[in-house]
């Protein structure tokens, strides 16, 4: 569901040293930007920001960056880092379509993609971040070795997701239909993922490495 329009959303966003408008020019730079060589850990689609900023909490050894295109509900993910005082945690509202813009080759040593829009219409599927072009991307920005934390409540999506990887090489470390939340302790239940499983519908999760010869 579209969010209403934050009119402050742009305003307020721009007055936050956290948040980056022309992130292009920190491409191969982030580590400059974070002050350290600590890993670079990447959320495509961040939404309001409940993941990134609880992994942020817990992992400060961590540098994190939450990307999202829509500007209505990144508005309260970038009020958090300044609350929680997260000096690991930046964000930029993008278009992931662009992501080769502001990160560099091997930059970058995870990428999350958590309930993102599954596109179901045929015509609409190229549109999914876990279509081939997105993933092929992904490839590039991605340290060797590193891998694609991918959670979804949408069976097809997943099915179909799980032969994107395949295609562009990823090796499947996990391919679970039926996330359990007692077997994944470390597990941060986001808005979404507390929706559906009070809906009673299975979380699907993925992990993919990016295997390089």
């Amino acid at each position: 569901m579209r969010l209403r329009k934050k009119h402050f959303a742009i305003p307020e966003m721009r007055e936050n040293p956290y948040v980056f408008f022309d992130g292009q020019k920190n491409k191969g730079k982030w580590s400059e930007v974070f002050g350290n060589d600590n890993p670079i850990y990447l959320e495509i689609g961040a939404g309001k920001g409940t993941f990134t900023i609880e992994s942020a909490k817990r992992n400060k050894d961590i540098n994190y960056i939450m990307v999202d295109i829509e500007t209505n509900a990144l508005i309260y993910a970038t009020r958090k880092i300044l609350d929680e005082d997260l000096t690991n945690v930046r964000a930029m509202p993008i278009n992931a379509e662009n992501i080769l813009d502001y990160f560099d080759k091997e930059e970058i040593s995870r990428i999350y993609i958590n309930f993102c829009n599954p596109w179901p219409k045929l015509k609409h599927k190229k549109r999914r971040l876990t279509y081939p072009r997105f993933l092929e991307k992904y490839k590039i920005i991605l340290r060797p070795k590193s891998q694609i934390y991918f959670k979804t409540d949408d069976l097809e999506l997943f099915e179909e997701s799980l032969d994107y990887f395949k295609d562009c090489g990823f090796s499947t470390l996990v391919e679970d239909f039926d996330m359990k939340l007692d077997e994944y302790p470390q597990n941060i239940v986001t808005e979404y993922e507390r929706k559906f499983r009070k809906l009673n519908q299975k979380i699907k999760f993925g992990v993919f490495e990016h295997y390089v010869n």
